[in-house]
């Protein structure tokens, strides 16, 4: 299988989301979608770029652009995650890591010598049409959101 790229169609999905029932992508076609990988919920990194997504959530609707963090935390876990920093962005859940293996996010890691699988923090801006306009992996958390918001508006202009 090979991972997505910048100008194909972003794979298809939908999941179960902590405040929404569930998310598709099918039915969002028309807006922009940022779709952001993380780790775990509730871990420092995670919860800056959730709550930088969340602080810039009236800036990305401004540009047609819907917000979903998706990790392989369960619905109860995002839930708790969201009301402990009043995250105000949907949250999915891919306990089964289908979608995070569609995307080519579940990647061999290294950390003090050993050698494990885990999320990669990426992010993925999906255009309107469906396609993928932008691919960022091995996201630092600190200034993605907004560095993800200044993408959509250079290529809006």
């Amino acid at each position: 299988m090979s991972l997505p790229a910048v100008g194909q169609p972003a794979p298809k999905f939908e999941l179960p989301t902590d405040s929404d029932g569930t998310f598709s992508l099918a039915a969002h076609l028309g807006k922009n979608v940022v779709l952001f990988f993380y780790p775990k919920d509730d871990t420092s990194g995670c919860t800056i770029e959730n709550i930088d997504f969340t602080d810039l959530k009236s800036e990305f609707e401004a540009t047609n652009t819907v917000l979903i963090g998706i990790s392989a935390d369960s619905i109860k876990r995002h839930e708790n995650f969201r009301a402990k920093h009043a995250l105000g962005i949907l949250l999915g859940s891919d306990p089964e890591k289908h979608v995070i293996e569609l995307y080519g996010v579940w990647v061999e890691k290294k950390m003090y010598g050993k050698t494990h699988f885990g999320i990669e923090r990426a992010t993925f801006l999906i255009d309107d049409q469906g396609n993928i306009a932008h691919i960022w992996r091995k996201v630092k958390a600190k200034g993605h959101a907004q560095a993800v918001l200044n993408e959509i508006i250079s290529q809006r202009s």
